[in-house]
């Protein structure tokens, strides 16, 4: 009695879990892309080749994260799905772990930007995963099946259709919920208030400096230590400053926006263009990467915007010139801006950024821009 009763919960617990998980990432396919293309730059996985394929692998990853957990709770194809479940979740708390070992990748994207997680989090996340698909193995006769034949046929040809038409659907516009501090109804002025400006503690940090002393020995000290031992008297230790690195040593608030401001060839224009009444922001965050025919569609708004006399902003991390063979007016208001920034505030190369007193009110993609 007491197998079968956890062996069910856990299979109901988990499957839950990984349809859940997918259908947040599958609400935003493009965030999550992005969040693969950093495990696969050369600074983690070495795997710049798969780079391109980054937005086709994370919807075939959500696709496939949803119908095994559909199938586990209907109890279908139960050998194979556990096998798929283990591999999958085994490559996951491996990358995890050298995520959070190596602290390389500051957030997994596991349940994308409606559940950020830290490296060690999403670490210890996939090691209970692993322990209850363990469960799972060791009950795996009495994993719940008695559903009717007919509902699980429907189901499992029914879900892959509609995760394919869904991604399609958020891809081509935009997501559905957006949990990102760009989301409509948002302020950008607030959201980069610092912690002491709103009366909050910051995170703490602390400087980790490697010296070494005439034999070859190495120590790493804190600021601190260094400080209060007055390690720069000690003069046959040497400092390696290039292997200095700073750790966080206590958590805090941290404003939710960061890294975003707007530099013209004449200055900051960051706080003029939060004060404006309307601001139309025509966010295109490269140029290689650009959907040209979605210039087709921007182009006209771009015309109607100038006619009406409603100030607009380019904003991007490529050059002006390489926007102007797009069709991009030369006359039009150009700024810089971070690339990360940019792909954070709206999934759509080019898309638009409507703001009001600093306020997102409307974000567009560029198939449904307005004209």
């Amino acid at each position: 009695m007491f197998k079968s009763f956890l062996t069910r919960l856990t299979q109901f617990l988990v499957g839950g879990l990984f349809i859940f998980s997918g259908l947040v990432k599958m609400n935003d396919p493009v965030g999550f892309s992005f969040k693969l293309e950093e495990y696969f730059s050369s600074e983690v996985l070495n795997l710049p080749f798969l780079e391109p394929l980054a937005l086709p692998l994370a919807i075939i990853l959500v696709i496939v994260e949803v119908l095994l957990g559909a199938a586990l709770l209907l109890g279908f194809w139960k050998r194979w799905v556990l096998i798929l479940l283990s591999a999958m979740i085994g490559f996951f708390t491996f990358l995890t772990f050298w995520s959070a070992y190596f602290n390389q990748v500051t957030d997994c994207g596991c349940f994308g930007d409606a559940i950020p997680l830290k490296p060690w989090e999403s670490f210890y996340k996939d090691v209970i995963l692993s322990i209850l698909i363990l469960v799972l193995w060791w009950g795996e006769s009495r994993i719940f099946s008695g559903w009717p034949k007919l509902l699980v046929q429907i189901n499992l040809v029914a879900i892959p259709v509609l995760c394919a038409w869904f991604s399609y659907h958020v891809i081509n516009h935009l997501p559905v919920e957006d949990f990102r501090p760009y989301a409509e109804g948002l302020s950008i002025a607030e959201g980069m208030k610092p912690a002491e400006e709103l009366g909050l503690e910051p995170p703490q940090y602390e400087v980790v400096y490697t010296m070494e002393n005439a034999a070859g020995q190495r120590q790493e000290i804190t600021s601190k230590t260094y400080i209060d031992q007055k390690w720069w008297e000690k003069t046959d230790w040497t400092m390696l400053a290039d292997l200095s690195r700073t750790t966080k040593v206590s958590e805090g608030y941290e404003p939710p926006v960061h890294d975003f401001s707007i530099m013209s060839d004449y200055g900051d224009w960051t706080d003029s263009i939060l004060n404006l009444d309307e601001v139309w922001l025509l966010v295109a965050y490269n140029r290689a990467k650009t959907n040209e025919k979605g210039w087709a569609n921007v182009l006209p708004t771009v015309n109607d915007l100038s006619l009406a006399g409603t100030p607009y902003l380019v904003m991007s991390a490529s050059m002006p010139e390489e926007l102007h063979a797009l069709g991009l007016p030369t006359d039009a208001p150009f700024a810089f801006t971070d690339e990360t920034t940019l792909k954070t505030m709206v999934r759509s190369n080019p898309g638009w950024v409507v703001l009001r007193k600093g306020v997102v009110a409307h974000k567009y993609h560029y198939n449904d821009s307005p004209h």
